[in-house]
């Protein structure tokens, strides 16, 4: 009868040999696969650098030639206005005038309107002198005494604040939202008692512009959020 004594202890031998061998292996898989992911954050608060000023007035009347005549002395009284004030002529675009025929209105009640056309005329200002139009928006009451009464209120024509210079900014944000998301990173490898690796993964979000707040619209904030994977090591 054959002896399988000998052959039992080696199957037994290979058995637990294999076995330390999976161990390690699905150990070191399962070191390779340690990560944390973090986010960091930057901000900062910057003056906007481009501002478009929209200067509306109406005009009211039934003989369009004279209403056209009208306009154009009103442009004309505007633009110097504007140029007086340190604006460039560059600076100023005179949009086209928009006319409603009021006796064309479908639904308007023609025998109580006392004129026919009401006009809108829009004359824009578009710049990089912020502070200056800032201080003409709160002087544009000036020009009732020229005989031109600038109307508001028309969310169409609002007054509208830009940054241009995100590129300028974007490198030294970039490296404080990385800096932060390290600092995230490191205290996550203390508290479970490891060490901080290599980076794994960067993702780097968008940046956002926005108003700091609806009384300062001419300060932006500057946002972006940088997403980041670390290894993690024992």
């Amino acid at each position: 009868m054959k002896n399988w004594r000998i052959e039992a202890i080696i199957l037994a031998v290979g058995m637990i040999v294999l076995g330390i061998f999976v161990k390690s292996g699905i150990t070191s898989f399962a070191e390779r696969d340690r990560s944390v992911n973090v986010k960091g954050l930057a901000e900062e608060e910057v003056p906007a650098d481009k501002v478009t000023w929209p200067l509306v007035y109406k005009s009211l009347g039934n003989d369009l030639n004279a209403l056209y005549d009208e306009i154009k002395r009103s442009n004309q009284t505007i633009v110097q206005f504007l140029k007086e004030k340190g604006i460039a002529e560059t600076e100023i675009s005179v949009n086209a005038p928009e006319i409603i025929d009021l006796k064309a209105e479908r639904y308007s009640n023609q025998e109580n309107v006392p004129y026919r056309y009401n006009v809108t005329s829009v004359i824009t200002v578009t710049s990089n002198k912020v502070d200056l139009i800032r201080d003409l928006v709160t002087e544009q009451g000036e020009l009732l005494k020229r005989g031109i009464a600038v109307t508001g209120g028309d969310y169409r024509y609002n007054i509208q604040y830009e940054y241009t210079g995100l590129n300028t900014i974007k490198p030294k944000m970039i490296e404080e939202a990385t800096k932060n998301a390290r600092e995230a990173a490191e205290k996550f490898a203390k508290d479970s008692d490891s060490k901080l690796g290599k980076i794994r993964h960067a993702y780097q979000g968008q940046f956002s512009i926005t108003d700091r707040d609806a009384n300062t619209p001419y300060i932006k904030k500057v946002r972006v959020v940088t997403t980041i994977d670390y290894s993690l090591e024992d």
